[in-house]
Order: structure tokens, then C-alpha cells, then sequence
């Protein structure tokens, strides 16, 4: 039932007992006792219909077609704009940074067309904008075209994602790129803070400064993210610092809504499993919020601070849902979509009133779609109203 319907179904009770009323009103020939069974019909009938949950979702549409695929939307901080990493040049088969002008939909990239990318965001102040990227690497052009030779060979493989030990992390600002991290290794997936003055990110780099126990060494060799940590650093790119070590992939951070916490998901070393966890800023106070026992990641909070929403495969590898989780973990996980396919990677506009997420479906290897957020549905069906 959605959400028009169910205004409707009420608009048709209201005015049926407006009838009855004014009809009781003309004639006193209807016997009590059929009255008072109607009444209670009716009023059964009420409760039912209260009962039935709210859909979160409605006003569901695609936002980006170009290429072949697109996600990890991010917004500016008032709203207008929106950055996300798309396929879509000719000469490079791996992921670009483009940003989106949400009311005109103009359209342009902001990394430099080299190499791969990931995970952008965009600075409060809406001038900067933080990447991860491998432009640099002395052989992307190269990795270029030798994924290009692949694809054209008919040949296939299974997709997995790239931990490619060049990507840093870099800030645009006009036209020109700063680069904020020189470690070796996996630097990625970062963040700004609500007041722009942190960056929260991940990275596999201790593997690659000799810093690791046997067991990490072990795990790492058989895949690079089971040593990924949580670092945070100014927005400068100094005062880098490690905030989790347990073996397992640690990424996806985002700072909360006040700037006081992280958010982050936690894979199992084996990488079957992952939770939702939140901690302070300095690594403290971690708390495991989700205990599904499934892959649940890409969390993020809404802007309200009351609670997070994510991605998991409760409902099967090959149908990734969307969920919701009240910020302390004390309610059970509602879910957002019932729709075959993937749909993950989600993020809230500022005012929390759009839910912007990546949708991969039979045909469509991954897009951006949006649709309008019931934040009071959300509350009640959390159980926080």
C-alpha cells in the first residue's frame, strides 16, 4: 500500500462515518445492537489500517543514466549539489569523479581522468572536494588499457573491488589537486567532518610498512582489505592517527551528524560477516549496533542523529536491501526496500527529506536513484515515536 492510497483509504472511512452519522440522525429504525456491531467493524477495521506499516520510500526515480554504471552520491552541505563516481569515458574503463548540479543537472568531472577513483566528498564550504584516486601511479594508463583489452576480449570475470596500493587521497579546489596522503597502500574511502576541519578514512597501509604479526600477514596475503583500519587526520592531511585494529576490513566511515562520533562496518576476517559499529573520535567507546549475523555495511546517518541506514544480505547474496537501525542498537532493524536486485550504498540529503542510493538490477549495472524519506514513518516504525 502506499502512501496516496492510504490517505485515500482514511478520506473514505472519515466520509462513510460522516454518512452514518448524518443518517442516524434522519432514522431511528436501525436496531441498537446492528449499530453497535458496525461501530466495532469499523473501528477493527481502523485499527487494521494503523496497524499496516508506512512505506518510507515513495517518489522513486532514477537520477543518473550515463555510462556504465554509477553510484556513491554524496551531497554538498546545503543540498544543491551532489558528487559520485560514475564509468563513463571512453579511453578509461575504471571509475571517474563527476559532480551533479541537482537543479539544472549539469554534469561535469572533477578528477583528472586518469587512473581509478573512489569515494568523493564534498568540503562544507562547497569549494573543495576530497577524492581517493591512482592517477599518479606511473602505470595507469597503462591498467587502462590493459582492462580495456580485457573487456573487449568477451572474456569475463567476477567483480571485485580494487585495493589498489597507488590510490591516495586528494582535495580539488578550482583546478588544481592537492594530495593529502603519500603512504603506500589502500587510502580511501574518506570523509569530511560537519565543520571541515577532519578526514576520516581507511587504509591498509601497515601492510605495507612491515608493521604486521604473523596472523596479518597470513590474512593479508589472502586478501589486502582483512588489515583495513580506521585512521583519522586534520583536513590537511597531517596528524595522521589509527583509531581500530581488529583484524577484519574496517571502512565506509562517516562522521555523525554533530561531528562527535564515526560510523564505520567491520568485516569478519574471513569476509563473510560484517556489523555496523559506531565510536568516538578518538577510537573510543565502540559499540557494535547491528547482530544480524549477515554482510551488513555502507551505514550512514540521518541527519537527525536517531538513526543509521545501510546495506545487508539478510534476504539472499544476490538481493542486498536497505535497513534502518536506531543509533544505539536497542531496536530491530527495519527494512527500507522489497525490490529484487541490489540496492545499497545510501545517503540522506541535509534536511533528511531525500534518500539517495545505488540500485544494480537485471539490465542495469548499477545507477543513482532517489525518492522522497517519511522520517516520522521512520521514527514509528523504529520504534522511537
Amino acid at each position: 500500500m502506499n502512501r496516496n492510497s492510504l490517505t485515500l483509504t482514511r478520506a473514505i472511512a472519515i466520509l462513510v462515518a460522516v454518512f452514518l452519522t448524518l443518517a442516524g440522525c434522519q432514522s431511528t429504525s436501525k436496531p441498537a445492537a446492528a449499530s453497535s456491531a458496525m461501530d466495532a467493524q469499523n473501528n477493527a477495521k481502523h485499527k487494521e489500517q494503523e496497524a499496516q506499516p508506512r512505506p518510507l520510500l515513495s517518489e522513486v526515480n532514477q537520477l543518473t543514466f550515463a555510462g556504465k554504471r554509477a553510484g556513491e552520491g554524496y551531497f554538498s552541505a546545503d543540498g544543491t549539489q551532489l558528487v559520485f563516481q560514475s564509468e563513463r569515458q571512453d579511453d578509461n574503463p575504471f571509475y571517474q569523479i563527476y559532480l551533479m548540479d541537482l537543479e539544472t543537472g549539469d554534469t561535469e568531472r572533477v578528477s583528472p581522468g586518469v587512473g581509478k577513483t573512489t569515494c568523493a566528498w564534498i568540503h562544507p564550504d562547497g569549494e573543495k572536494i576530497l577524492f581517493s584516486s591512482t592517477h599518479l601511479d606511473p602505470k595507469a594508463k597503462q591498467k587502462q588499457a590493459e582492462e580495456l583489452a580485457f573487456r573487449a576480449s568477451g572474456k569475463q570475470r567476477r567483480y571485485s573491488w580494487d585495493y589498489d596500493e597507488n590510490y591516495d587521497i586528494f582535495v580539488r579546489e578550482g583546478d588544481q589537486y592537492q594530495q593529502l596522503t603519500h603512504a603506500r597502500g589502500y587510502d580511501a574511502e574518506g570523509s569530511f567532518s560537519p565543520d571541515g576541519s577532519l578526514i576520516v578514512f581507511a587504509s591498509n597501509r601497515r601492510a605495507y610498512a612491515g608493521s604486521l604479526t604473523e596472523a596479518e600477514k597470513k590474512a593479508f596475503a589472502h586478501d589486502p582489505a582483512a588489515v583495513m583500519d580506521i585512521y583519522l587526520m586534520n583536513a590537511d592531511g597531517s596528524q595522521v592517527r589509527r583509531l581500530t585494529s581488529a583484524l577484519g576490513y574496517d571502512g565506509g566511515p562517516f562522521f555523525s551528524p554533530d561531528g562527535q562520533r564515526i560510523v564505520w562496518r567491520h568485516f569478519q576476517p574471513n569476509g563473510a560477516t560484517a556489523e555496523i559499529f559506531t565510536m568516538k573520535l578518538d577510537g573510543s567507546d565502540k559499540r557494535q549496533i547491528t547482530h544480524q549475523g549477515v554482510m551488513s555495511w555502507a551505514p550512514y546517518y540521518h541527519p537527525s542523529g536517531q538513526y543509521i541506514i545501510y546495506t545487508n544480505n539478510l534476504n539472499g547474496f544476490g538481493n542486498f536491501e536497505l535497513y534502518i537501525v536506531d543509533t544505539e542498537g536497542r531496536h530491530e532493524p527495519v527494512r527500507v526496500i522489497h525490490a529484487e536486485g541490489f540496492d545499497g550504498l545510501p545517503v540522506f540529503s541535509p534536511d533528511g527529506s531525500q534518500l539517495y542510493w545505488t540500485k544494480r538490477s537485471q539490465g542495469n549495472k548499477g545507477q543513482i536513484f532517489r525518492g522522497h524519506w517519511d522520517h516520522q514513518a521512520a521514527l514509528r516504525a523504529l520504534g522511537l515515536k
